[in-house]
């Protein structure tokens, strides 16, 4: 009788992987945190460096501009810049009407950015899809800055304020943002609404608002630095200087060595004047209307990042 002397081979285990090293470094990312840290400080630097260089020479006397053009700490700060801008009335009315413009118009921007939002977040709407297609086209291809200039004309809005704030009250962009984060609302609390005899305006205005703090801080945070910035259609729009708002005088300052337009300030003696460095002024109006909005910032940036991560998410 044969014998079977072959053997079956015993399942060899599997090899053990050598995970200290990759232990080690789980456990001690040191050096991961020293190249991220060492990046972000680089970046800080960078992006603070210009604003304090700007600080530094809107404090610093003539003499010591003219000896030292690349400050880090004033010498023998002055404040006679600031002086000079706040005695002058035509910065102080265009810093007036920038400020009508930011709170009036980002008000009328969220007003009607809302509304448009809230029925084109409901699917049922007839035409629902054309409408978006629209709104989409007309973010992609706007109509330019000849078309625009004469629908500002034939409404008599030319050198108006109203010209800044009436052309652009919706953003396509903002209105599509607005329109995704109702979607995220669940829809149980407005049918639930409309059973207990709710209109359509008491849930928006009770229920939806509400809870799209976030989307409507993000978006007016939008709205208002851009209405605090402008000066691209006061350029085209406004003649009148003494309608210029804060942006349009600091060009014409800054880039046109224009001081002109700033007035007479009040007190000073043109010797005076002309003891001041224009770079000095320049820097001096640059932070005037600069910290504003670098102050109401801070306040939104919790509602802007979340607007921003939930709004991008739903959609």
């Amino acid at each position: 009788m044969a014998i079977n002397l072959s053997l079956k081979r015993k399942p060899t285990a599997p090899r053990a992987i050598d995970v200290t090293s990759s232990n080690r470094l789980l456990r001690n990312p040191w050096y991961g945190e020293v190249i991220i840290y060492t990046v972000l400080f680089f970046a800080g630097v960078v992006t603070i460096l210009p604003i304090w260089l700007i600080v530094v020479r809107s404090f610093s006397p003539t003499n010591i501009i003219a000896r030292y053009p690349f400050l880090l700490w004033p010498i023998d700060p002055t404040l006679d810049a600031y002086t000079y801008i706040f005695g002058t009335p035509t910065l102080l009315v265009s810093f007036g009407i920038t400020v009508f413009i930011t709170v009036v118009g980002t008000a009328l921007n969220l007003m009607m950015t809302i509304l448009a939002a809230y029925g084109l977040s409901k699917r049922e709407i007839p035409f629902n899809g054309l409408l978006m297609g629209f709104i989409v086209f007309a973010m992609l291809f706007s109509a330019g800055i000849v078309p625009t200039f004469m629908v500002v004309r034939q409404l008599g809005l030319f050198d108006q304020i109203w010209a800044l704030i009436i052309p652009q009250l919706v953003n396509p962009f903002n209105l599509i943002l607005m329109r995704n984060y109702f979607w995220s609302v669940p829809p149980e609390l407005e049918e639930s609404a409309k059973i207990d005899g709710a209109s359509d305006l008491r849930i928006l205005f009770n229920i939806v608002l509400p809870l799209s703090m976030p989307a409507i801080a993000t978006i007016g945070l939008f709205y208002a630095v851009g209405h605090w910035n402008e000066f691209f259609g006061a350029l085209f729009y406004i003649n009148d200087n003494s309608k210029w708002p804060l942006q349009l005088l600091l060009r014409s300052i800054i880039i046109e060595n224009n001081f002109q337009n700033m007035g007479s300030a009040g007190g000073w003696g043109e010797v005076h004047i002309r003891m001041i460095n224009p770079e000095n002024i320049k820097a001096a109006t640059i932070v005037f209307a600069t910290v504003p909005i670098l102050m109401v910032y801070p306040f939104l940036q919790h509602y802007f990042v979340q607007g921003v991560k939930l709004g991008a998410i739903k959609g």
